[in-house]
């Protein structure tokens, strides 16, 4: 009978896990409140297990990963497609609209604890290098990791 009873709360336990995990959606917009060209919001917080869900809100979007932690996988949507993401490691990811990139189309996503925080403040300020406009817009969005 314990036997029984410590499987129904291993059961019971993996099924609340699952359940607890979330989908976020970022939108990817012409125009939004950061200016245009747009994710929205430009930062997230999940949780590791969580969903990010890029939904193409406007068309002519597409969305791919520049950094990752160590762990995680790669990422690159086609253009005017939805793409989710499910968050496997903790740290900080950094993304791109490839297409409007110039335009400085990025977003930040922290999972958890931002274990690669040093690593990500790097190849952001590198990555800028590529905008034409919108020059601090991952120095705002990576001032919001805690």
């Amino acid at each position: 009978m314990k036997r029984l009873s410590l499987v129904s709360f291993l059961f019971a336990s993996l099924c609340m896990g699952v359940a607890s995990a979330a989908t976020v959606e970022v939108k990817m917009l012409n125009n939004g409140k950061d200016g245009i060209m747009v994710f929205e919001p430009g930062y997230i917080k999940v949780n590791k297990g969580d969903t990010v869900k890029f939904v193409p809100t406007d068309p002519a979007h597409d969305v791919a990963s520049i950094t990752i932690p160590k762990g995680a996988k790669p990422w690159k949507g086609a253009l005017s497609k939805a793409v989710s993401v499910t968050m496997t490691e903790e740290g900080v990811y950094l993304y791109e609209c490839p297409t409007h990139v110039m335009m400085a189309m990025v977003g930040v996503i922290q999972v958890g604890k931002p274990t690669n925080l040093a690593d990500a403040q790097k190849s952001a300020k590198d990555f800028a290098k590529k905008f034409a406009m919108n020059k601090d817009r991952f120095d705002k969005y990576l001032g919001q990791v805690k």
